[in-house]
Order: structure tokens, then sequence, then C-alpha cells
């Protein structure tokens, strides 16, 4: 809705009440259109067709200032009345009888792109409408077209538009396109829609067009370059989400949906087509971030249109089902939400003023309204649909987009059908979410365990401390206790100030939660909010400090950067003998006498400022960076304290348009004088009020059990390759990486590094995801990994020889949620001992081992972080110790991994075996590929390897106890200890690929074994082995006329056999020679 016009109509609404019967209704355009962008010109004939017949009356439009309309329909007269902002208002009489007249109009429309300077912590940039050569951007706002009073219209439109353009332009609009003619005198094209609209589009420019069908409906690429790659990424990104939501909510409203590639920097969101950036476009993130937010908005928005009298609900109810709700596939739905508090916290809570209902949004100008119309929205329906349920959830939603398509609703009628299909009013949760301004925060106190008898009361008191009323809350609590593998869990419901809290526990509790997930959109601790950019970029009053002492054009620019933020104050530092305390303050400069301030801002975190800077071990260089950190003011901590140093003036605009935009972080490095972004980052949550720890004691067994019950769960149905069930073991993996402290160091600071694997023989396609953390070392350079693989045989999609188990779920309890719960319990325990390693520790849960180590080849392959990688630790099926051995395969790849390893035994009950054979058993082959010392840990195989039997209840827990200290005292070795490299890359790559072993003879191997011939550890009931008598202890040593010397001479024999093939098998058994024969499966 344009509201300036309203506001002009406004004063003469009671004129139009008087003389007026006409009842609402829409209007409808036959527009042709000539654009004629080198001289900003339009011109335009207009048959407009009102709602209805009616009495002579004069009918009031708006268009835009210098266009100057004449009617061509006889009988009627038209005035102007009235000039409002660049707009004219004018008046024309019909004849009686007459609902439809035709005007034509032209002139120049061109306003430059305008940068919003309301608030600098946002770039918003806009134009109510341009006409250039670089492109054409018409919408309502521009008053193109005639604008009518609300009064007598619905304020919808439909449309039936011609366009003539130069040669080589085209066109874009809502609807479909039903004519498209290239002539030598230019290009013609038509767009035609009969559903209600609420204002009509005009986008042109030099295009390159792609399209493709998705179902019914055509996707379409405009690009102002050709970019074939580019663009199939962008159509089959529309085909997946028109169908993913089309399912969600309900068939999608249009017949094509466009990307359109914009002149300038955009996010637009309009009826049936997106207007994105021409660098926007480009970032790999936006595919999964705002281009499913533009299209959702089809529905929300565009198919459903909004009322706004009690508040723009669309915008947060599309950053929920677009933005939030992908990130909760993957697992990041926790972080998602913790961001959306802090930038409530930052933006909205900051001053007076700033925060105000969800039910007075109408749109983004600013942080504080983005943090409340987009942010809050959003939390507001995800606590809908914790209220309601899922299944309550997205029935509400697609019956509200069934009775309200192409309709205007608020959230009245919202709130109207959901209270519906629930069975149950839900005025209560609209009303103080929607009316109420502010957000409620939660304090704990009276925290007291006692011991009753066999069991366990903890107590506590719940209190709501904002200075409003209460708030009626469901908060997600939960509680682990002492030997027990899950934690407690449960939703306590709170309707007053204070709630007392009293849990009878089977076991003595541990660690008491108060919404760990960020499920209740409120306002968090300081504590859980680390110091980021938005503490500065939402704060109400700022000042800069400028350092006197830097050259005097260094001097200038920081000046020059400070009055485009609108900083309040400006002084140099030798001005001032204390930083102001009751304020946001920026530090310029590397000679800023205030720069050990920052330090001792920042002494809980790892930040290093000696000459140079170093953030979590990574050296930025005064000679090569840029540098820019936020803190708190230790005199005051509710204002940010930022520190900003380069000496390139250059950089310093560059800086001035880029730092807004990275308003999550903590702290950044850029390069150059562009400058180009090198680091970025969030400091950890500390000392959070709401997470309690009620004992010191750590007991690993609850965790790794509970981590490996859920990965060998039937939900994941063996988490094959391809499968839902893999995707839920990445997103569970993601979120322990989160929990534990790891930071993000995968593709687009997410914890994934995703990629497409397809099979040479299928040609099948496969996601494969790879999960990666790091603790940074004080050495940034240099690196070790820790890898386990999470992936296993699914139903017997790969590696699965034995027929009879195809189809049937393999948990892979041992192979290999065991190696992943020991990688998680390791990392836990580095993190809680706030361990500073010399290196980086990289932990990588690697996907796709079971069909040919797919994850960690890529891994490896693909190591671009620069720095050197001095080895890996691979765990793989370690959850069956026996006789406290720990088997290591590829000790020979450094000859410092024997001493290293024993060393590290001598903290746990594990005596280590070297098997002497390097064989290619697993993910660490990848990395002697690359030239790296690698291991494997395992703990051998038994009869249940790759088999539906290897379940939760074949783990020995005590044993995996043993891994998990064995296993950080070898990181924290391999961490400080340099490995020489005994490893022949070149050899290992000129090797072929060995053909997979066809047949299954069913024998378990002896690794520890180092004599001649091949030792079984154990045989396989109804093998082909066991059919032919053989046992465990027995030494193959002959099969046919193939003498065999060891398990990889075993191996290859087997390899150029065939299923049915009848062996002749020579064997010792206690020193005496037998044979047999065997028949292979």
């Amino acid at each position: 809705m344009n509201y300036r016009l309203l506001r002009y109509f406004g004063g003469i609404v009671f004129f139009v009440f008087v003389v007026s019967t006409v009842a609402s209704g829409q209007v409808h355009h036959d527009l042709k259109v000539l654009l004629q962008p080198d001289s900003h010109r339009i011109e335009v004939v207009d048959m407009i067709t009102l709602p209805k017949k009616v009495d002579a009356w004069p009918i009031i439009f708006a268009l835009h200032k210098g266009l100057n309309p004449r009617v061509l329909s006889k009988d009627m007269v038209l005035k102007k009345t009235g000039v409002e902002e660049g707009l004219e208002v004018f008046e024309i009489t019909l004849p009686l009888g007459i609902s439809q007249f035709t005007i034509a109009y032209e002139g120049k429309i061109f306003h430059p792109i305008d940068e919003n300077r309301e608030e600098y912590a946002r770039g918003f940039s806009a134009t109510s409408g341009i006409i250039s050569s670089q492109g054409v951007f018409l919408a309502g706002s521009s008053i193109w077209y005639p604008y009518f009073y609300p009064y007598f219209t619905d304020r919808l439109v439909t449309f039936n538009m011609e366009i003539k353009l130069p040669v080589g332009w085209q066109s874009v609009s809502q609807g479909a396109r039903t004519e498209h003619r290239a002539g030598i005198d230019g290009q013609l094209d038509r767009w035609v829609i009969d559903k209600p609209q609420e204002e009509i589009y005009l986008i042109a420019a030099k295009f390159t067009e792609y399209s493709q069908f998705a179902g019914n409906v055509s996707a379409m690429v405009f690009l102002r370059n050709p970019d074939n790659e580019l663009a199939k990424k962008y159509l089959d990104a529309t085909a997946q989400y028109l169908e993913m939501y089309s399912k969600l909510l309900g068939v999608y409203p249009y017949d094509k949906f466009a990307l359109v590639e914009n002149f300038w920097e955009t996010g637009y969101g309009m009826p049936s087509f997106t207007i994105l950036g021409s660098s926007i476009i480009r970032f790999p993130f936006i595919l999964n971030s705002s281009f499913p937010h533009e299209i959702l908005h089809n529905w929300w928005g565009n198919g459903v249109f909004v009322d706004c009298a009690k508040g723009n609900w669309c915008e947060g109810l599309t950053a929920y089902l677009a933005d939030y709700f992908l990130k909760e596939q993957s697992g990041e739905g926790a972080e998602h939400r913790r961001l959306i508090l802090q930038k409530y916290k930052n933006y909205a809570t900051s001053g007076v003023g700033k925060d105000f209902p969800i039910s007075k949004f109408t749109g983004r100008h600013s942080g504080a309204t983005e943090a409340i119309g987009y942010g809050k929205t959003a939390m507001f329906f995800h606590m809908l649909r914790r209220e309601v349920g899922d299944k309550i959830f997205f029935d509400a939603l697609r019956q509200f987009y069934r009775e309200y398509k192409f309709k205007p609703a608020s959230f009245d009628d919202i709130e109207s059908v959901f209270s519906k299909i629930n069975g149950r009013s839900l005025k209560w949760i609209f009303e103080q979410w929607i009316e109420w301004t502010g957000a409620p925060s939660l304090k704990t106190q009276d925290v007291i365990v006692k011991k009753e008898g066999e069991k366990y009361v903890l107590s506590a008191i719940i209190e709501q401390t904002q200075n409003t009323i209460p708030y009626r809350l469901k908060v997600p609590l939960v509680v682990y206790m002492k030997g027990v593998t899950d934690p407690y869990r449960m939703d306590i419901d709170i309707y007053g100030r204070e709630f007392q809290l009293e849990i009878i526990l089977p076991a003595q509790p541990i660690h008491l939660n108060i919404d760990p997930d960020f499920e209740i959109f409120r306002i968090l601790d300081r504590n859980e909010t680390p110091p980021a950019m938005s503490l500065m970029f939402g704060a109400e009053k700022i000042s800069a400090v400028l350092p006197a002492d830097a050259p005097k054009l260094v001097r200038s620019a920081y000046s020059e950067l400070a009055k485009s933020w609108r900083v309040d104050e400006i002084r140099f530092d030798n001005e001032l003998s204390e930083l102001p305390n009751d304020r946001a303050v920026w530090v310029f400069g590397w000679e800023n006498k205030f720069r050990p301030d920052i330090s001792k801002a920042l002494s809980c975190y790892d930040f290093v400022d000696d000459q140079d800077v170093c953030i979590n071990g990574v050296k930025l260089q005064r000679n090569q960076h840029s540098v820019a950190v936020m803190a708190r003011n230790p005199v005051n901590n509710d204002y940010a304290l930022g520190w900003l140093a380069t000496d390139s003036v250059s950089a310093i605009s560059g800086l001035g348009r880029k730092l807004p935009h990275y308003n999550r972080y903590g702290y950044l490095g850029f390069t150059g004088d562009e400058p180009i972004n090198a680091l970025k980052g969030q400091w950890p949550i500390v000392n959070s009020p709401l997470s309690i720890l009620l004992e010191n004691a750590r007991d690993s067994t609850p965790y790794i059990k509970n981590c490996i019950k859920y990965l060998a769960s039937k939900e994941l149905e063996g988490r094959g390759l391809g499968t839902m069930g893999i995707d839920k073991a990445a997103g569970f993996i993601a979120v322990q990486f989160r929990r534990i402290g790891l930071m993000p160091a995968g593709d687009n600071e997410s914890y994934f590094q995703a990629f497409q694997y397809v099979d040479e023989k299928s040609r099948n396609s496969y996601p494969v995801k790879n999960i990666i953390g790091i603790i940074r070392g004080k050495n940034d350079k240099e690196n070790i990994v820790i890898g386990a693989h999470y992936d296993h045989l699914g139903r017997g999609e790969f590696g699965v020889k034995e027929e009879k188990y195809k189809g049937q779920i393999h948990p892979g309890a041992n192979d290999n949620a065991s190696g992943v719960a020991v990688l998680l319990e390791v990392a836990r325990s580095l993190k809680s001992q706030n361990f500073q390693p010399e290196r980086n520790i990289i932990f990588v849960a690697f996907s796709g081992e079971e069909a040919g180590k797919i994850g960690s080849k890529y891994y490896a392959m693909h190591m671009n972080r620069g720095e050197k990688c001095v080895g890996m630790i691979n765990i793989d099926t370690v959850g069956q110790i026996k006789d406290n051995k720990i088997l290591v395969i590829g000790a020979q790849s450094a000859k410092e991994w024997k001493e290293l390893l024993e060393r590290a035994s001598l903290v746990s009950l594990l005596k280590v075996d070297f098997i002497p054979m390097d064989l290619d058993s697993s993910d660490q082959k990848s990395f002697h590929e690359a030239g790296i010392p690698a291991i494997q840990l395992l703990s051998g195989i038994d009869l249940n390897y790759h088999r539906p039997s290897d379940t939760l209840d074949q783990i020995n827990f005590a044993g995996l106890n043993e891994v998990v200290k064995f296993t950080e005292e070898a990181v924290r070795e391999l961490t400080k200890r340099n490995l020489t490299v005994i490893i022949n890359v070149e050899e290992i790559r000129s090797k072929k690929p060995q053909e997979k072993i066809k047949v299954n003879f069913g024998t378990i191997p002896d690794f520890t074994y180092q004599g001649i011939g091949y030792r079984l550890a154990g045989v396989k009931p109804e093998s082909p082995a066991a059919l032919a008598g053989l046992q465990a202890e027995d030494v193959i040593t002959k099969i046919n006329d193939a003498d065999i010397e060891d398990l990889r001479g075993f191996a290859e024999t087997l390899r150029v056999l065939n299923i049915g093939d009848k062996i002749s098998i020579t064997f010792l058994r206690n020193g005496e020679k037998y044979e047999t024969e065997a028949v292979l499966k």
C-alpha cells in the first residue's frame, strides 16, 4: 500500500463518501507501454475498467509527476486537483453508466538509487522508480500507472500489458508472458494476469533468458550476462523449492517463477519473480537463504496479501518457513534462534523508543524493525508451532492459504483459522506476542539438590524479571544426571512472575539447563550474547575516538568514516583521560592510546594484541590486514567497545560500507584496499546464567551411550548414503559440534562441507556432507585432523554381500556410531577444559566411507585452508574392546607414531597392538594418498560386522571410556609433536583401484596375527567358511593353487573369484594341516 497517497487522500474521504455509493472491487488495466531507456522516458495508453457500472461521479487518482495525462474517451473531463511529494492528483468525471475509460500519458521517470542512512547499521538502497540505460524498475510506489483511492476499490488490480522495448531488451512482470517477439525495430512482450494483484511491476534490461519447466510452472532466469552454469543452479533450485512448498502449503499460485538479475544490489520478492543484485546471486549461500525466502513470498505476501491494520505478518512467517526452516532441517535451528534473539537485544532494546509491538510493524527500514518484524515474528510462529504441534500448525497454514488466496488477511484472520483447527482459542498467545511490546527475561535462583532415599529432588525458582506484566510461557528444561544416558526433559508452563520448580529424579543431577536451545522469544542475558558488531550498530548513542598520533590522511579518513556512520561525538584520544562508559565507543587506529583497553575487555576470549593481533590462533599482521573487533565496555557491560584499525586509507571507506553487514560477528579481518574479508567469527558464549553446573564430576558413558543410541536407532535406518537417515545423523552431529563449542569450519561458515557424488556404475547421484568443526591452535598454520565416518550400510545399499540381509536396517552401532561418539566426547572433553592446543584440531565426521571413502577423499583433496596438516587420527569401529587392546593400522606412515601412541596409552587401561600391514581399510588411506601420516584406531571386528546385529547392546562402554582417554591423550601429544613422513605417495597414487570382492566367504580376520597365512578371529554362521568346517584360530595357508601369505594375500585371492566357485582350502589347526572345500556365495 502507498501510505503517502493515503495521507493525501485522507483529506477528501468525506467528499468521496457523500458523492459515491460504489462498492469496492478490482480495477483492470489494459496497458500499451513504450519504453525509451536512454532518455528515461515512458509512453503509456491505459484502458481502465472500474469495478462496476456507476452513476456519474468524480473518480480521483494519482500519477507520477510530469506525465501529463490526457483522456482519450469521449464525454469525459480530466483535471488536476493537487500535487503531493512527487505525484499529481487528478479527477475524472464519467458519463452516466460508464465504468471504462482510456487515458494516455508520457514523460520521464528517473529517481537515482538512494542509500538510506537512517541507521548506519544497515545498508538499504532503493528507488521509487527508474528508467535508465542500465535497466528499468517500476513498481506501485513509482505511481507510473493511475493509482485509485482505495475507497473505490479493494486496492487490487488485474492487467494485460503490452510493452515495446529497444532491440536486445526484455521485460519481466507478474503473471504469464503470452507474447514475446523480436523485430528489427525492437522487442514486443505481453504480460497477462487475471489474479488480483496489489500493484503492477515492470522490469526491463538487456537480459539473457533461460527457462525450463518445474512441473506445470515455468522456471525462468534473466541474467545481465550469459552464465549457463549459474542459470542452471537457479532453475534447479526453483524446481526444488516449488515442489517442497507446494507439498507443505498448497499449490503454487502462479504460472511462472523467475529470477531476475538487477543492476543494483537488492533482494526483492515480487509476485511470480524475484529481483536480486549481481553480487547477491553469485554468493553460494543465497541458494539456501534469500532465494527460497523470495520464492515463499508467492504464498505469503504475493499469494495471501497483507492487511497491515494489525501488523505485517508475512515477513516473519516467510522468514520462519524459509530462512529458519532450512536451518532447522540441517540441524542449525537452535543457533539460528539464538541469532534472532541476539539481534533483538542489540537492535531493539538498546535505546528508548526502538522497541514496539509486532502489530505496529509494516516494513523494514532499520535494524530494530528487522529484529521485530522478521525475527520476533518468526519466533512467534515457532512458539505457536510448539504450542499446537506440527500437524495442527501445518494443517492450519494450508487452510489459511486456501481461505485467503489473493485476498488480504490480518493476524486476526490467522488467529481465527488456527483456533478453529486447534479446537480451542489461541487468542491469548496472539495477544501477548503480537500486541505487547518487549519480551520476557528469565533468571534462576535458589537451585538446590537434595537426596531423599534413592531419589534426588531438584528445586529452583525461575523468575520473569522484565519490567512488564509476566508472560504465559512454555519453557523447555533439560537435566543431565550422573550415570544416566538420556537427560530428563520437560516443558514447564509458567503463568506468573515466579515459578517454583521441583523435580524428583532417579539419579544425581549434574547439570540444569533452562531453554538451552532458545525455543522462547526472550531478552538474552548479556552472557548469552557475546559481543558482536550488532551491539555497536544497534546502539542509541555512539562516540568515536580517533588516534592523534596517526598520519594526517589516516586521521582524516577515520573522521569521514565516523561522520558517514553518524556517530554522536568525535574526539581524539589525547583529549580524553578515559573512555566514556555511558554509550557505545569506537576506538579507531593502531596508534590509539586506548588500544590496551580492548585487550582488557577481551581477556576472557582468545585474543592477543602484541605488535600484530592474534585471534583464536589466527595472526592478523598490521602491514597486511585491517582489523575490527567488538567487546563490552569493562566499566559498563551494557555498552559496546569496538576497535577498528588499518594503515590503508583506501580501505577505510570500504570498511564503512561492509562492516554493517557483518552484524553477527565479534571479530573480523580484511586484506587489501577493497577490502576483502579474510577472517570472521563469533566469540563463544561463557557463563550463561541459565546453564547451571550442579556437580563437577564428568562421566563419559551417558553421553557416549546417548550418541550411539540415536545414531544406531531405527529412526536413522542405518545411515545409508543418500537417505533421510544420514541427513538426520549429519544434523545431529552438527548440533553436537555447536553445543560443544567447536567453531564451524565447513562451507559458508557452517559445519557442512557438501558435494555431489556420482556412482560410476549406476550413475546415481548422491548428496554427501562432511561435518567439520575446529578448536583453533596457537599456530594457525598447522593442524591435525581427528576423523570418524558416520555413514553405514542403510538397508544394504552399499557393501552388503549376504543377500538375506539386504533390505534390513543395519544399525552400525560399532561401525561406526562408536567412532563418532568417541570423536564427540574427545572434543567435548577438550573444550570443557578450555584446552588451548599448539596447532588447530579439526574434527571431521566423514560421510560415504562405506561406499569407498568418498567423504574423506573429497576432504583430503580440498584442504584449502592454507595450513599444513601434520597428521590424522581416524576412529573407526572401536566399540568392542577385548582384553583391553586397541588396534592401530597405518602406524608405519610416520616413524613417531609408535612412541606417541604408546605414551598416550599410559593414561588408560589400553595396550596398543600395531597392525604390521598397511591395510586399505578406512578413511586414513585418503590422507596417505595426500602425503599425510594417518592411523586408524579400531577394536577389531566380530560376527556382527556389516550385519543387522551390529546394535547398541553389543557395545563395550567401559572399553569405550578407555578409548576416549587414550584418544584424547593421543590428540594432545599430536598437537605438539612433529611427524616424519615415510609414505611413498607416488606409489600409493599409481596403484590402480582394486575391484571389489564379489563373494562372501564369511570369516573374521585376526588383525593382530603376524605369522604366515591368514588367521581367523571368527566364522559367521551358515557362511561358506562355516559349512566348510573352519573355526576361530584356524590359519588358512592356501586356496586352490594360491599360497596365502597374509590377510592382503587372502583378499587378493578372493577378489578374482566368483559366486558359485568351488574352492579347495588348506589350513592349519593347532599346528596340524587340514584340507576342505567350500562353495562361494
